[in-house]
């Protein structure tokens, strides 16, 4: 039995180390993209959509990074809808007196607060009222670029695609609990840009995201996807996908990189990948789950080579140490870092984070454990989000 084992942790780490190769391939394949204002006659009219629930520390530095924009005010609508928040969220959105932001109460929309998920039907709820041929999705907790709608509307405009995926990076690192979920979110932003380059499946950002309104009202919207708490993102990409994945593309470029605040604690982190793991094997795309299968038992099978290389003996209360599986232990490890640092250094280097990449290896046996916990509790767990208690 424990051969069979041993032979398909072998087996694992032969096929991680291969999609982690593949993955570090098509993201040097995407091309750069860089709009060059006196060559663009801009006409698309965008409407951002921003949900907020009790983002009172958050919402100015938002609203101050948009009404920045280089991109024409005439061109653009800004509509924060406030998903019953109790503190004063609503009135430092209401402070603007920029024509061109709209406050929108969600209370106005629905009864009362028994729906499934509060984001998806604030996003709805904004569109509804939305005037713009593109939609621009962001969080009220991020930052964006002056040149952010300016470069979406350059790139849509030269492609006209259905949606459009674009990176974020988690901003004001600084302690370890940052750290280690900027290189962890870079990990999965760089998987972003090389999965949806290439086809291989859909992944994505509501924190920036753009698609066409006509396409979104086509595919039907959040409809058969509304009684799951979260994947606005996602889920959304998986229906466009379903309908014409070739119009679904990727912007690299450093003008939209959007900046999002790092979960403070390790409770709030964990609690975080718990509801991400929790839309698993509810997404429309299967050609996802094998690969976050084949992660969570690649990760599984580390820590069983851990235990069985390190055996406690019952009746001398001694550890007994098995070198064969032990030494195996550490070359999965090394070559899983190895391999990981190899695809991540170049997204690093693009997000201007490459003076994280030290702290990498020391990461490790983190990032192990937080797979394998947020991965079984998002399916038999519970989270909270934003103050609401989700199974």
């Amino acid at each position: 039995m424990q051969s069979i084992i041993l032979f398909i942790s072998v087996l694992l780490l032969l096929m991680y180390v291969a999609l982690i190769i593949i993955y570090r391939i098509y993201w040097g394949e995407i091309p750069s993209y860089n709009i060059k204002h006196s060559d663009v006659r801009f006409t698309t009219y965008i409407s951002i959509i921003i949900p907020a629930r009790n983002e009172e520390d958050n919402i100015g530095p938002l609203l101050d990074s948009i009404t920045n924009q280089s991109y024409p005010p005439s061109l653009f609508e800004v509509i924060v809808v406030d998903d019953f928040s109790t503190d004063n969220t609503k009135n430092i959105i209401q402070s603007y007196k920029y024509p061109h932001i709209k406050y929108v109460s969600l209370k106005d929309f629905v009864s009362d607060e028994r729906i499934n998920s509060y984001k998806k039907k604030s996003i709805e709820t904004g569109i509804s009222l939305s005037k713009g041929e593109l939609i621009v999705t962001t969080d009220a907790d991020c930052i964006v670029q002056e040149n952010w709608l300016a470069t979406i509307a350059g790139y849509y405009e030269l492609h006209r695609p259905d949606m459009i995926v674009m990176p974020v990076v988690i901003d004001d690192v600084g302690t370890p609990i940052q750290i280690f979920q900027s290189l962890d979110f870079m990990s999965l932003q760089g998987i972003t840009g090389a999965a949806v380059f290439q086809k291989i499946h859909g992944m994505c950002n509501g924190a920036n995201l753009a698609y066409r309104k006509t396409s979104y009202k086509e595919v039907g919207g959040f409809a058969g996807i509304d009684h799951i708490a979260s994947g606005d993102d996602m889920m959304l990409l998986h229906k466009f996908s379903s309908r014409d994945k070739n119009s679904i593309l990727y912007l690299k470029s450093k003008e939209v990189i959007v900046k999002t605040k790092p979960v403070n604690n390790i409770r709030g982190f964990i609690n975080q990948r718990i509801r991400w793991a929790s839309k698993a094997d509810k997404y429309q795309d299967k050609s996802l789950f094998p690969v976050l299968l084949t992660v969570y038992l690649f990760n599984c099978s580390l820590l069983y080579l851990l235990v069985e290389g390190i055996v406690v003996n019952p009746d001398c209360h001694l550890f007994t140490i098995r070198f064969s599986i032990l030494q195996f232990f550490v070359f999965a490890i090394v070559l899983k870092t190895v391999t990981e640092l190899f695809f991540l250094a170049p997204v690093a280097i693009f997000f201007n984070k490459g003076r994280l990449l030290w702290a990498f290896p020391i990461c490790q046996p983190f990032h192990i454990l937080y797979i394998i916990i947020a991965g079984w509790l998002g399916k038999f767990g519970e989270y909270r989000w934003k103050e609401r208690k989700v199974k």
